[in-house]
């Protein structure tokens, strides 16, 4: 970009009707425990830490609305079969209900902490020049079998870790949804890599590997909680911190890498 657009992430409801169709679209959202959360139980400085974190998951959630809207539209320029994009019309829908689900509990937790973002950069778009089939398997190697298909684990594995009804139930919705997104970038490739060159193959694995060194990058960036107990952590929805990050990196290599190898995008061999 050439100059900053950078604005606070804030969120809206327009309630009435809108609202009503929404709720009426995922009923079972409103049927979680909420108003149940209590930050004054736990340490001041660890709920401050989880509306931090809950507000970044918010934010991520929307991000990810973006990519797979940017998806749909690839998906369809590709000409990709329409029960697949059929398939795929859900995850937007998804990933609003995952936004507000955690702006939700950030609110509960006594509200939203400060992010801002440049709303004209929400997420990488590959290029518009390249063939469509080929735009549209970057966008699904990079958003879902790289994204997507890590976040499972570590979703996971935090649900098995909470204990607040109301965090767990939030949990479990996620991972639910986020269990047919992180299959659905495998899916496409199966049925898309007759059709991909060698050259196409390189020039995914580059890009896979972008978006995996970018997540790399991240974990530096997890807050050490390691120093709390574990019923602390786990009322808050968090694993410890040695715990995530292990299963972080074997997830990457058995959920991400190994996947990508098997329909011949080599990640660790790529040409750069």
């Amino acid at each position: 970009m050439s100059e900053s657009a950078s604005e606070l992430f804030e969120l809206c409801m327009m309630g009435g009707s809108v609202e009503r169709r929404f709720r009426r679209m995922r009923p079972e959202i409103e049927r979680l425990p909420w108003g149940t959360l209590s930050p004054e139980n736990h340490a001041p400085e660890l709920v401050v830490e989880a509306r931090k974190s809950w507000t970044l998951a918010a934010y991520q959630e929307h991000r990810t609305g973006a990519a797979c809207a940017e998806t749909l539209r690839a998906l369809i320029a590709a000409r990709a079969p329409v029960d697949l994009i059929g398939v795929a019309t859900r995850f937007p829908l998804d990933e609003m209900v995952h936004v507000e689900m955690c702006a939700r509990l950030a609110e509960e937790l006594g509200g939203g902490t400060h992010v801002e973002h440049d709303p004209r950069d929400l997420i990488p778009v590959p290029s518009l020049d390249l063939p469509p089939l080929l735009r549209a398997a970057e966008c699904v190697v990079q958003y879902f079998c790289v994204g997507e298909a890590l976040s499972i684990p570590l979703l996971r594995g935090t649900w098995k870790a909470a204990k607040h009804p109301l965090i767990k139930g939030v949990l479990g919705r996620i991972v639910r949804d986020e269990a047919l997104h992180g299959t659905f970038g495998f899916t496409f490739l199966d049925w898309a890599c007759g059709e991909l060159t060698a050259a196409d193959r390189n020039h995914l694995a580059i890009s896979a590997a972008r978006v995996i060194a970018s997540i790399r990058a991240s974990w530096a960036n997890i807050p050490d909680v390691s120093g709390y107990a574990s019923d602390e952590l786990h009322a808050l929805g968090w694993m410890d911190t040695k715990d995530y990050l292990s299963l972080a990196k074997r997830s990457l290599e058995s959920r991400v890498i190994r996947p990508l190898a098997k329909h011949g995008i080599m990640v660790n061999d790529v040409d750069n």
